[in-house]
């Protein structure tokens, strides 16, 4: 079953309006400072999904020229999170509560993306998964469990 199919049969639909939920992510992104610095940007955001891509360069890269580890990491937590932000409510926060990655393939070439997606949202952790490409390969995946932050 594709992750598409897992994501359908796992999380009921969002009420907000897709244009409402996009706007929502983009106001709190303009806070994630880390995401601005290694110059990623989410470039789909739907219910329980979410994809994000950088255009490689030298600051991207570790000794031997592949992508660092530490930014595939961070890559895959950006999406895995945010993909979970998508299904709580706008006052309420996630953060990362446990990630595990595997590297599959050096990151060479053009362009990083993520895709990120929940497997299963629950009221105070969401079950998420991540892969990692680097132009046509696969480079990581990645397993996340977000938890949920109730406002005060």
């Amino acid at each position: 079953m594709s992750s598409n199919q897992q994501l359908s049969n796992t999380i009921p639909a969002a009420p907000e309006a897709a244009d409402d939920l996009v706007a929502r992510i983009r106001r709190k992104l303009v806070r994630q400072n880390f995401m601005h610095l290694v110059g990623a940007d989410l470039t789909v955001i739907t219910p329980g999904r979410v994809e994000a891509e950088l255009t490689m360069g030298t600051q991207h890269l570790q000794q031997r020229g592949f992508a660092h580890g530490g930014l595939t990491a961070t890559m895959a937590d950006l999406v895995a999170g945010f993909a979970a932000v998508t299904l709580v409510p706008d006052n309420f926060g996630v953060v990362t509560s446990d990630l595990k990655i595997s590297y599959f393939n050096p990151g060479v070439g053009q362009k990083i993306k993520a895709i990120g997606w929940v497997l299963k949202a629950g009221r105070r952790l969401h079950f998420c998964e991540a892969e990692v490409w680097c132009d046509d390969v696969l480079i990581a995946k990645a397993s996340a469990t977000m938890a949920v932050i109730e406002p005060n």
